[in-house]
């Protein structure tokens, strides 16, 4: 039992664990290429080592092949390349090196709107026209802003509340929401909604190419059933003439 026990402390002794290696500083590429770059760091021609890079480069972009879909993803893998070798790779890159202030920067914060919502179905961008026309001087061009912006929110109003709405309604409103900068001349009104013209909700659009192709793979099996069907009453047809 004691040399069996002895190999069996051996084998536990030399086992090696992820929690016992080098951490991945970019666990998506995998520890092999880590290794690639660490093998690089340590050749001592600066020449030999930025041929090596390349070809490490190259690798990584074969194994996330969905950067390629960037414009800029030669520039992301050799900022990675910097990254995984803690930024102590000297090589020539072909773009700026990053730094490891830069890559530790905190973004700007965004700064978040003071002046809560007049009205949930127009929304802010209709709100924050409405205090930028408002600034104008009055004429021509603030009436036809005003017109044009009517539209548009009668259009707003529509998608979400069902209803028809009348033209007193969204001027009335614009008043309102302007603080009394904007005074709607008696002269504007809007131009008539048909009963065919429909509003609907925005929602997530499908790809044009992906649409088309079911719409005919759909009309595909339909005539597939279709001839299917009419094949079989001829042929029913014709045993019910013999059978006669």
């Amino acid at each position: 039992m004691y040399p069996i026990f002895a190999i069996f402390v051996k084998i536990l002794l030399t086992m090696d664990y992820n929690t016992q290696r080098k951490k991945l500083l970019m666990p998506e590429y995998g520890r092999n290429v880590q290794r690639m770059i660490e093998q690089v760091m340590q050749i001592p021609d600066k020449e030999k080592r930025n041929e090596q890079i390349r070809a490490v480069v190259s690798v990584m972009g074969i194994l996330n092949p969905q950067l390629r879909d960037l414009s800029d993803f030669k520039h992301k893998l050799w900022d990675h390349v910097q990254i995984i070798s803690d930024f102590q790779l000297d090589i020539d890159s072909p773009y700026p090196l990053p730094t490891r202030e830069i890559l530790n920067r905190k973004p700007q914060p965004i700064p978040l709107e003071e002046q809560p919502l007049e009205v949930m179905h127009y929304g802010r961008n209709i709100q924050n026209m409405i205090v930028a026309i408002g600034e104008h001087e009055e004429g021509e061009v603030k009436d036809a802003m005003v017109r044009s912006l009517a539209h548009y929110m009668r259009q707003q109003y529509l998608i979400w509340n069902k209803d028809s709405v009348s033209e007193e309604l969204i001027f009335r409103d614009i008043e309102r929401m302007s603080g009394g900068k904007i005074r709607i001349s008696e002269g504007l009104h809007l131009n008539q909604i048909s009963d065919k013209d429909t509003f609907n909700k925005p929602t997530l659009m499908l790809n044009t190419g992906e649409a088309v192709s079911k719409k005919n793979n759909q009309n595909r099996n339909k005539k597939g059933g279709n001839n299917q069907n009419n094949k079989g009453n001829k042929n029913n047809k014709k045993r019910w003439k013999n059978n006669k």
